[in-house]
C-alpha cells in the first residue's frame, strides 16, 4: 500500500500540496480528474489509485490496472493553449526522468505516448485537455506504469514488462509518484518558458530511438509507414514514405515488419 503521509510530507512546497486524492479502487483516474475538473478542481489536484477497473490508454484502448501492482495516477494542470500542445511530450520526459530517478532504468520514448525499456512496454501517458472560457486549458495528465507485475495479459500488441522485473528489484511505488509529480511540475511549468518549451522537441528527438531513422507503421486516421524523419517544432512527428513527408499529428506507431 501506498504511504500516504509520507507522500504527502514529501510533496509539501510542490503545487500539489495538501491536493491528492487517493481511491483503493476506481474505473479511471483520467475521468476522475477530468469531472474535478469540469467542477473547479484546483491545479495540481491529483488523483491516485491501488486499482482501475477501466484503465484507458490513447485511442480509448484499454490499460490493465491490476490491483497493487503498478502506478496509476492522473494530475491536472491549467496551461496556455499554445503551451498544453507540448504538455504530451514534456510528461513523457518527466516520466523517463522519474523511472531513471526511482528505478535506475533508461525509457526510450515511443512517439507520442509510449514508454519502453529496451522493446518492452513499461508504460504510457495519456493526455487530456478542455478548453475554458478563460483562454486557457485544463490538462490532465495521466501516468500508468508496471511496478510489481510479473506476468502480463498474452493478447498486447507490445510485450510488456515491470519495473521490478527490469531493475531486478522491488522498486517502491511511493517513491516513483514523489519524484514523478516532481519532475511532472518542473516540466509542465518550464512550458510558461518559450525558450525551454522550443527545446522540448529537442530533447524528446534525444531521448527516443523512435522519432528519428526508424521504419514504421502509423496507425490511426493518417495511417502510413515509411522511415521517421524527426519532429517539428509543434511536436508533430514527420515520416518520409514513398508519396512524400506526412506529418503525424495523431495517432500511434508500430516497428514495421521488415525493420
Amino acid at each position: 500500500m501506498y504511504d500516504l503521509p509520507a507522500i504527502e510530507a514529501a510533496l509539501n512546497g510542490t503545487l500539489f500540496a495538501g491536493k491528492l486524492h487517493f481511491c483503493p479502487t476506481t474505473r479511471s483516474t483520467n475521468a476522475d480528474a477530468m469531472e474535478a475538473a469540469r467542477r473547479g478542481a484546483p491545479e495540481g489536484s491529483v488523483f491516485l489509485t491501488d486499482e482501475q477497473t477501466a484503465g484507458r490508454g490513447r485511442g480509448d484502448h484499454g490499460w490493465s490496472s491490476a490491483a497493487g501492482e503498478g502506478l496509476y495516477v492522473s494530475a491536472l494542470f491549467r496551461l496556455e493553449i499554445t503551451s498544453s500542445r507540448l504538455l504530451p511530450m514534456a510528461a513523457g520526459l518527466a516520466a523517463a526522468d522519474a523511472i531513471r530517478t526511482a528505478a535506475g532504468q533508461i525509457v526510450d520514448l515511443r512517439w507520442p505516448n509510449d514508454l519502453l525499456i529496451g522493446e518492452r512496454k513499461v508504460g504510457g501517458i495519456l493526455v487530456e485537455a478542455h478548453a475554458e472560457t478563460s483562454g486557457t486549458v485544463f490538462a490532465v495528465v495521466g501516468v500508468g506504469v508496471n511496478v510489481h507485475q510479473r506476468e502480463f495479459p498474452p493478447d498486447l500488441s507490445t510485450p510488456a514488462t515491470s519495473l521490478d522485473l527490469a531493475a531486478g528489484k522491488r522498486v517502491s511505488r511511493s517513491a516513483l509518484l514523489v519524484v514523478l509529480l516532481k519532475s511532472l511540475e518542473r516540466e509542465a511549468r518550464g512550458l510558461d518558458a518559450p525558450e525551454a518549451a522550443r527545446a522540448i522537441p529537442a530533447r524528446m528527438d534525444q531521448a527516443s530511438s523512435w522519432v528519428r531513422g526508424r521504419r514504421v507503421e502509423v496507425h490511426g486516421p493518417q495511417a502510413c509507414s515509411g522511415v521517421t524523419d524527426g519532429l517539428d517544432e509543434l511536436g508533430f512527428l514527420r515520416v518520409r514514405t514513398e508519396k512524400g513527408v506526412v506529418q503525424v499529428r495523431t495517432g500511434g506507431i508500430r516497428a514495421a515488419e521488415r525493420d
